[in-house]
């Protein structure tokens, strides 16, 4: 129960931190912070919980969670719980989010969600929008199976991470607002509804798919011997 107790708090927090910035910041009057400071939101949610809860778990995302199952670093009877924890805290997270943008009478709008076509910033098609989702999944799985790996330097994996899913912000905001994280991706669009959700399905099959590669990928060829095993 700890562990998912800290999945959902950690979820959570992503989806505030990362979603709030965006929607309540990023455009604001005269100071907003733009995409740099809203890929930075994303990169310091995963820091802080990371050092919070990663004695407890902080996948914070069912992609990660998926990626570490097929790298034999999580039980498979821990997989789908860990995915509703997950879920669970972004949608609150959502739901708060949604009280307080409206707090002044505004329409959530895109309330930060993902998307492709006419939902995407850059009016990016379906096809760049999966290649990106799958490549940024792939790698972000890759560098938290690395940075966790029992041979790296303990107590800098929280921060290679977060600066990780900030680089990946910072590449993919305009093509699919960026999502790597189904939870993220379910959270903003059941708010939003319409093409929102009827493009969800891409938020989470790439992701997934790029993490099920990695995880493969390194349990072939960078595993500890008893992973590989």
């Amino acid at each position: 129960m700890k562990k998912l107790a800290a999945e959902f708090i950690g979820t959570f927090w992503l989806v505030l931190g990362g979603c709030g910035s965006a929607v309540l910041a990023c455009n604001y009057p005269d100071a907003g912070i733009g995409f740099l400071g809203v890929s930075l939101a994303f990169g310091l949610t995963v820091v802080t919980m990371a050092y919070a809860m990663g004695h407890f778990s902080a996948h914070m995302n069912p992609a990660v969670s998926v990626g570490l199952w097929v790298a034999g670093r999580l039980a498979g009877k821990e997989l789908l719980p860990y995915i509703i924890s997950q879920v669970l805290g972004g949608l609150l997270a959502a739901a708060i989010l949604y009280v307080i943008v409206t707090g002044n009478g505004s329409a959530i709008g895109n309330f930060a969600a993902n998307g492709y076509g006419e939902l995407s910033p850059g009016k990016y098609n379906m096809t760049a929008a999966l290649v990106t989702e799958v490549v940024m999944t792939f790698m972000f799985l890759l560098i938290i199976l690395g940075a966790t790996d029992v041979r790296a330097h303990q107590g800098f994996a929280g921060l290679g991470i977060g600066l990780s899913l900030t680089l990946i912000h910072l590449i993919s905001i305009p093509v699919t607002n960026t999502s790597v994280n189904p939870a993220r991706s379910t959270s903003q669009a059941i708010f939003v509804g319409g093409d929102a959700l009827g493009q969800l399905w891409l938020f989470w099959v790439a992701p997934i798919a790029g993490a099920i590669l990695a995880g493969i990928v390194y349990k072939t060829f960078f595993a500890a011997d008893k992973e590989a095993a």
